[in-house]
């Protein structure tokens, strides 16, 4: 069986909002995006998802409709020669989009596929399909409301696959002109996670793309031992969360952050763990200190810790609700209050 999907970007000023989609029909697509990027990372990303989306299914041909030269000459001609000189390019600089295309190179591995271009804007009604949710998810971020995603891929018994995960650490080497990086993600004095007293003025809504999941497991849950109490293992994280060195490590704080985190921030925007997660390795602001006010079990397998955060610029009311995913202690959702 062959899977005949289109993928396609749009990015509102290139650089701009930027969106991405991938479409096979009506009942099986999917579209994500960023407050900031470019047309080039928009097409990348819905080749990357297609895969992630697919890889349950790897017997079967993808036959990708793509209308972006710089993407199919990416996958199909240069990317071999690019990771023989350590993912640059014949003049010695580093390739533009490299984490996008590092995670596509490990996504290919063992897949059938083959690319064909099209010509967009021209009536091709994959194309122009894939071409409207991409430009819609733009437009979204543009707007500030929530990006229609879509049901993502269904198999043929109906049931979605939406929301894949990797197995690749992803993006903890963040060349210069990769992924959409943190400074093009923030705005100035965008500190939310765990910082006493940051405002985000660039939202960063749902159902962004997830490059960082399932990374290696945390050291200090195979330190603790299984006796240790589940309220001081995510007091102990949520302690290491408030240190300017872990801030700044994003595979760390890939390990530390559940693939679903969302953050309710002080200006009341609703954050996804990605841009958090780039914003903060960007700056990782100072640190903090942590005065505990409850760890209480709110269920088997959830942790919710309370605490005043004290730093440079004030002290902050906090709650973290943190998961047990897998052998895993993660957060799931936290928020603060500025203390008067």
């Amino acid at each position: 069986m062959t899977i005949t999907a289109a993928a396609d970007g749009s990015a509102l000023g290139n650089p701009g909002p930027a969106g991405w989609a991938w479409y096979v029909n009506d009942d099986c697509w999917r579209a994500g995006g960023w407050p900031h990027g470019t047309n080039n990372q928009g097409e990348l990303m819905a080749v990357l998802d297609l895969f992630r989306c697919t890889a349950h299914l790897p017997d079967e041909e993808l036959h990708i409709l793509c209308d972006s030269q710089y993407v199919i000459n990416s996958v199909t001609k240069w990317m071999p020669g690019w990771k023989r000189k350590g993912w640059r390019k014949a003049d010695g600089k580093p390739v533009l989009n490299v984490e996008i295309l590092r995670e596509i190179d490990q996504s290919l591995a063992g897949r059938k596929y083959r690319f064909e271009w099209v010509r967009g804007h021209a009536g091709h009604d994959l194309n122009e399909a894939a071409d409207d949710r991409a430009r819609a998810a733009a437009t979204a971020y543009q707007q500030g409301v929530a990006v229609r995603s879509g049901p993502g891929f269904v198999r043929g018994d109906g049931a979605a696959v939406s929301r894949p995960r990797t197995g690749a650490s992803g993006g903890t080497d963040r060349a210069a002109g990769g992924a959409p990086s943190a400074a093009a993600l923030k705005a100035p004095g965008q500190q939310e996670l765990l910082t006493p007293s940051g405002r985000s003025n660039q939202p960063d809504l749902f159902s962004e793309p997830d490059l960082f999941s399932e990374l290696e497991a945390d050291p200090f849950a195979a330190q603790a031992g299984p006796e240790t109490a589940p309220e001081a293992i995510v007091e102990a994280q949520e302690r290491e969360l408030l240190r300017p060195d872990t801030r700044a490590d994003i595979g760390r704080t890939g390990v530390l952050l559940h693939p679903e985190f969302t953050e309710i921030g002080t200006s009341g925007r609703l954050w996804t763990r990605d841009s958090m997660m780039m914003a903060l390795e960007e700056n990782p602001g100072g640190g903090a200190e942590l005065d505990l006010i409850g760890a209480d079990r709110v269920g088997a397998e959830a942790v919710l810790l309370t605490y005043r955060s004290k730093g440079r610029a004030g002290s902050s009311l906090r709650s973290s609700l943190w998961v047990l995913d897998g052998s895993q202690w993660r957060l799931r959702f936290h928020q603060g209050t500025p203390e008067a």
